[in-house]
């Protein structure tokens, strides 16, 4: 029978040491270190659990207070499970909200370059839609090399993922020349083509499409109000089609009262400025503003 040599202090941190293990090998990690992070969780939580180490045995070495105990404490066990439950709970639910919060923060990121550079090329604006093209590259080069390897728990199960980075992949390389030198009304039209991909693996992962165009108005909203409290009406009717263009995502998934209310500050501030009344301009932003936040906090 195996003598405990392990004391209650040991035990609780080999428990707590191997549900962090656990979960940082099923949620963060991949690859070797992914396997030896599920060998040191299974190991630290067993030896926890039965209050025998037997790598104490070989050098003798014992930190449990009663040298001899041959009974295994039944209540600290079950204290000690019930400690890996509650961590394990709560380390499943923030890994997968911090993982899908950081996936989308990614994905946000060379979505912004993406409908930059897809707004540029239909406004035949070559030199800046080549600026942001580069970033685009740049920025799904690196989605593409993280997430290759690394699945993060809301897309583990998405076996059409890969294929649609390497779509997306192809169709952005393909357009550089387009970009550069060629049609940019052409170009533009083969950057759409991305959309829908983008579209259908986020309704196919639970993504709600409504969160994500919530999150692009609410980056070129704050262009207009820059503009609108600087008193700019020409910056501010530049940026118009782009918020316009969004809050049509929006709408499409959204028609409700509150909506129609961003509907409506966006179209005023839109009139503000084509009149020339620039000094009602701020105000009328940030009635924007505060019907946007009100959806938002409700829906983003």
């Amino acid at each position: 029978m195996m003598k405990q040599n392990e004391g209650t202090i040991d035990r609780v941190l080999r428990v707590v040491i191997g549900s962090f293990a656990l979960l940082a090998g099923f949620f963060w990690l991949t690859s070797t270190v992914q396997i030896i992070a599920y060998v040191v969780g299974v190991v630290a939580l067993f030896t926890g659990f039965v209050g025998y180490c037997g790598l104490y045995t070989l050098i003798r070495v014992s930190t449990c207070p009663i040298k001899k105990r041959t009974k295994p404490d039944y209540k600290i066990t079950v204290l000690l499970s019930v400690l890996a439950v509650l961590i394990l709970v709560t380390g499943t639910y923030a890994s997968i909200t911090i993982t899908r919060k950081k996936f989308l923060e990614d994905f946000n990121r060379i979505n912004g370059y993406y409908k930059q550079t897809l707004f540029l090329t239909g406004q035949t604006k070559r030199d800046e839609a080549k600026i942001q093209y580069d970033q685009l590259v740049s920025a799904y080069s690196d989605f593409k090399n993280k997430y290759e390897v690394y699945r993060p728990f809301v897309i583990r199960n998405d076996h059409e993922f890969s294929k649609d980075v390497a779509r997306v992949e192809d169709i952005i390389y393909s357009v550089k020349e387009g970009v550069y030198t060629g049609d940019l009304p052409q170009t533009h039209i083969q950057l759409e083509a991305i959309r829908p991909v983008f579209q259908e693996m986020f309704k196919r992962n639970g993504f709600s499409m409504l969160s994500i165009a919530l999150v692009d108005f609410h980056d070129i909203m704050e262009k207009l109000i820059t503009a609108a409290d600087a008193k700019d009406s020409e910056t501010l009717l530049d940026v118009y089609p782009q918020a316009d263009q969004t809050l049509q995502l929006i709408e499409n998934e959204d028609s409700s009262p509150d909506i129609k209310s961003i509907r409506k500050n966006l179209t005023d501030l839109y009139d503000l400025a084509k009149t020339g009344k620039i000094s009602d301009m701020s105000a009328k932003a940030a009635e924007l503003k505060a019907s946007f936040i009100k959806v938002y906090l409700q829906k983003g």
